[in-house]
């Protein structure tokens, strides 16, 4: 069985195109398991390489910087969070607004990773990755939300294009923020559980997005 300093060593020596895409996977993998654990904010270049077994000078040769790593995690989270969002639209009932707020909530609490990733993406991520990186998330980000917003068309079919699109965007937004009040990090859950009056702007995120959901929806109509 190889040791571990040979298997970091084959990874660095890595040269064949299939060999570069297996790698670029474990470091995603790596990244994206270390950003469930302990959240985006904390988790550093170091960490993911030394996840990953090799060094982060090595590491480097794959992705130019941290945020980029987590730009294209954000652009996958985005395409698989589409793919499921539309499958379960597509099933409700045409007019039931109370099935699509629970939907589109539900839809995003069930991705933690993309939750936490939202928020991060224009305060941070898109700041320091290369504008060729850039572009390829802003095309999938928005043509996932492009796509779920057409789908909105069979439960939601009084609202515009533009209404629907500017829903959905909405409600990624409240879900992104949501999710960093309703799980903060382990020193202050633990405030909040032995002092509990200074947890009093904590919620309970899926209720909470669902209504504000059917709160944008009903405004959007009323709007006209």
């Amino acid at each position: 069985m190889a040791s571990k300093a040979q298997t970091a060593e084959d990874f660095q020596r890595a040269r064949r195109p299939e060999q570069r895409e297996q790698r670029r996977e474990a470091i995603l993998a790596a990244a994206a398991d270390l950003a469930r654990r302990d959240g985006v904010r904390a988790v550093t270049l170091s960490e993911i390489a030394r996840a990953v077994g090799i060094h982060k000078s090595a590491l480097l040769r794959y992705f130019e910087t941290r945020e980029q790593i987590f730009l294209e995690l954000t652009g996958r989270e985005w395409g698989e969070w589409q793919e499921a969002t539309t499958a379960a639209l597509a099933a409700l009932t045409p007019g039931d607004a109370d099935a699509v707020a629970a939907t589109l909530a539900r839809s995003f609490v069930e991705r933690p990773l993309l939750c936490d990733l939202i928020p991060h993406t224009a305060l941070n991520l898109e700041r320091h990755a290369s504008v060729e990186a850039v572009r390829a998330y802003k095309l999938t980000s928005l043509g996932a939300v492009d796509a779920v917003a057409a789908t909105l068309a069979g439960p939601l079919p009084d609202l515009t294009d533009d209404q629907r699109r500017e829903l959905v965007s909405y409600v990624a937004l409240l879900a992104g923020s949501m999710f960093q009040i309703a799980t903060p990090p382990e020193p202050l859950a633990d405030l909040y559980r032995r002092e509990p009056q200074l947890g009093h702007a904590l919620l309970d995120l899926e209720p909470r997005l669902t209504r504000a959901t059917r709160v944008a929806i009903a405004g959007i109509e009323a709007m006209g």
